[in-house]
């Protein structure tokens, strides 16, 4: 057993359970962390991980674990808003699967890249700041309140998640916003929308991809998981803490330090960011 390939594991499941909801983007720190660690061959990593993102979601399973039972429960028998809870994850869901499995090979190829990342993190900072500056009408204060063509729309702004560096969370939180949805009812629907969201990809890319899969992997695999696990569900619970009384800009300018932190090595030859 590889002790520093078990090490590399756990850094890379930590960095994703704490970044997945948080609106800093897990996938822009995956693929910088990936390259500073070397961690895997590139197409064993891809589904690496994707495939650590399951523990993100049953992080979040199990933390909404009875609010989830009595929506499936409940909302597949009778109309009210469990069955409402229901329909607007499913029709969130939709818009960002149809584009990404329609373009997330050319996504991959042109987007997948330190520096785009870095410009993505600038840039994903800058709007977070505008919608804090903005004035915040709250419509929408739980989340169970949330309309079905307010899903939608924060559906659609999970589509900009597609590309890496942007961040899911913070598409849809900061889309929630817009839109007037609480902090807390845009941060827990963020969680929600999480769980088909990860779950399909996650699934999707293990069938698509298995062949670069081995018995071997299994350990380095599940290291990563649980890290991405419990790192996950620390993050959950310290974030709806957080939005109960603060407001996203201090992730803005980490978007937008960390951003510039990378683009300055880049240009430098500090590191060699090139993939």
């Amino acid at each position: 057993m590889d002790i520093l390939l078990l090490l590399k594991s756990l850094i890379m499941g930590l960095v994703e359970g704490v970044t997945e909801f948080l609106p800093i983007s897990s996938t822009g720190h995956l693929i910088l962390t990936a390259q500073l660690l070397d961690f895997l061959s590139k197409e064993k990593r891809d589904v690496y991980e994707i495939f650590i993102q399951l523990g993100a979601m049953l992080a979040v399973v199990w933390e909404y674990r009875a609010k989830l039972g009595r929506t499936l429960g409940v909302g597949v028998r009778r109309p009210g808003s469990e069955r409402n809870l229901l329909l607007a994850v499913l029709i969130a869901f939709i818009p960002a699967a149809t584009l990404g499995k329609l373009f997330n090979e050319q996504i991959k190829a042109v987007l997948f890249h330190p520096v785009p990342v870095a410009i993505a993190f600038i840039v994903g900072g800058f709007i977070i700041l505008w919608a804090e500056k903005r004035e915040h009408t709250v419509t929408v204060r739980e989340v169970d309140d949330l309309s079905l063509l307010d899903a939608l729309k924060v559906g659609l702004c999970q589509c900009f998640a597609l590309i890496p560096g942007t961040s899911r969370s913070g598409a849809t939180i900061i889309g929630g916003l817009f839109f007037g949805l609480s902090r807390k009812a845009a941060t827990e629907f963020s969680f929600f929308l999480g769980i088909p969201t990860l779950g399909a990809a996650s699934l999707y890319s293990l069938y698509k991809h298995r062949h670069v899969l081995d018995a071997g992997d299994t350990g380095v695999f599940a290291v990563g998981f649980i890290a991405s696990f419990v790192f996950a569900f620390i993050a959950i619970r310290a974030l709806i803490r957080y939005v109960s009384s603060h407001t996203f800009i201090p992730f803005a300018w980490y978007r937008i330090g960390f951003g510039v932190l990378v683009l300055a090595t880049a240009w430098t030859g500090l590191i060699d960011w090139s993939v």
